[in-house]
């Protein structure tokens, strides 16, 4: 050791590397709670060429006379005015077209989202103004769509000789727990008129102002739970009166059925087969377009789990709308001889696929029995020219997408009434849309 320090005693002492020093950090964080003022009007946020500015036009040249006849705010008179019909209608049009199916979510947007503060400009909303407009007005959305569809037909942008009908199986609002055969419901209506007439006691005797009121509301509560057990039993009744006259031609497959059920919350609903293979309460909802545009032109809804015999109601509510197609294209659940025999003698050529016979054989092969128009039936549809020209119906399942993009998925209203309402919302937003488009395409073509 003492070697080595004499050895190096006379070399100068070096100086080990200096790491370069770096100063902290420069970065662009965020700064919320800085304050700021900006000036600009809700009118320069959304662009020139936002969808939703073609809405707002659209319902701008709408005639909405139906609707201000029945504002009772008037100059001279208290009150406080309602928001106007035409800004609550493009409201929920544009909810439709997002799949807002919510009052509560929509008064949401109308204070969060700028798109629908734009369409507000100033006016604010409640969820219960926005619910109840949305379910009020049935009678007007139906003239809507009926004004639309001869609106494209008089431009030219639709033709309505081909038509197409098909079910969509919508979830209704009820749970699948809330179904009750008879003699259980015959055993909740009995309670809920004990309790009803207990709490009317109760109120009629407590001094208490603010008990009374509590107890006010429970009865009110309690009156609308012997309503619902009510009108599920006169469903029951009906579904009991189906399955009598469907004994009467099938015996055997109705004695391997169940007794019926009847939902408690929704007695309009039905436990239906889904696409996806289960069973849930649904609604059947029944759309007629014109494929080739993908036009809805009228709609229905129906109650049973299967779309057999639901073309000639179909064909009965075209005519009613003043409509006369030659061509009525379905899928292989509406076949039905007595169907085709029916359009045929109307002069409508019904197009469907035939169903899989027991053996095995050609289903359009010829039969003893067949009529005239069953019998023209199977040559067209076995035909090349046949199969071709049906392929158009497959334009219509275009519609069904666009439908469940919406939010057509699972009603938020319960009945059918206001699923009724539910369908037309959709139908005169997507109408609203193939309008814009169509037009926007036939001036591009021009």
């Amino acid at each position: 050791m003492m070697a080595d320090e004499q050895l190096f005693e006379g070399l100068p002492k070096q100086e080990g590397p200096q790491a370069e020093r770096r100063g902290a950090l420069r970065l662009r964080v965020p700064e919320r709670s800085q304050i700021g003022m900006q000036v600009a009007a809700l009118d320069d946020l959304i662009s020139e060429d936002h969808p939703v500015r073609s809405v707002w036009a659209f319902v701008e040249g709408l005639d909405l006379s139906a609707l201000h006849d029945v504002v009772k705010a008037r100059e001279g008179h208290p009150g406080h005015p309602p928001a106007a019909p035409e800004l609550m209608l493009a409201l929920w049009l544009w909810a439709t077209v997002d799949g807002v199916g919510s009052a509560r979510q929509l008064d949401r947007l109308c204070r969060d989202h700028l798109v629908y503060r734009w369409l507000c400009g100033g006016v604010s909303m409640n969820y219960h103004s926005l619910s109840n407009f949305r379910i009020a007005h049935m009678a007007v959305l139906e003239r809507l769509l009926a004004q639309g569809v001869a609106s494209m037909v008089e431009a030219g942008l639709v033709s309505l000789d081909t038509l197409a009908q098909d079910g969509l199986r919508v979830r209704a609002g009820a749970g699948a727990s809330s179904f009750r055969r008879h003699a259980r419901l015959d055993d909740l209506l009995t309670a809920a008129q004990t309790r009803v007439a207990r709490l009317r006691a109760e109120v009629e005797t407590d001094p208490a102002a603010g008990d009374r009121r509590q107890r006010a509301a429970k009865e009110r509560g309690a009156r609308e739970r012997e309503a619902r057990i009510a009108a599920a039993q006169k469903r029951m009744k009906e579904l009991e009166a189906e399955r009598e006259r469907r004994e009467k031609t099938n015996k055997g497959q109705v004695a391997k059925q169940k007794e019926p059920r009847a939902s408690t919350t929704d007695s309009d609903a039905r436990v239906m087969k889904m696409g996806d293979g289960g069973w849930r309460p649904a609604y059947n909802m029944q759309i007629i377009s014109a494929p080739e545009r993908q036009v809805i032109v009228a709609v229905d809804i129906d109650t049973s789990g299967s779309d057999r015999g639901l073309a000639q109601p179909g064909i009965e509510t075209v005519h009613a709308e003043g409509y006369d197609p030659s061509n009525y294209l379905v899928d292989g659940g509406f076949t039905k001889n007595e169907d085709i025999e029916w359009a045929h003698a109307q002069g409508i050529k019904l197009w469907c696929p035939a169903g899989q016979t027991k053996h095995g054989t050609d289903p359009y092969a010829p039969k003893k029995g067949d009529g005239v128009g069953v019998a023209d039936w199977r040559e067209r549809m076995q035909s090349e020219d046949g199969k071709a020209f049906y392929r158009l119906r497959a334009e219509h399942e275009c519609i069904n997408a666009h439908a469940r993009r919406m939010g057509l998925r699972q009603l938020t209203l319960r009945g059918k009434i206001k699923a009724r309402i539910h369908l037309l919302w959709f139908a005169v937003a997507h109408n609203m849309m193939r309008f814009l488009a169509l037009h926007a395409k036939a001036q591009v073509a021009a």
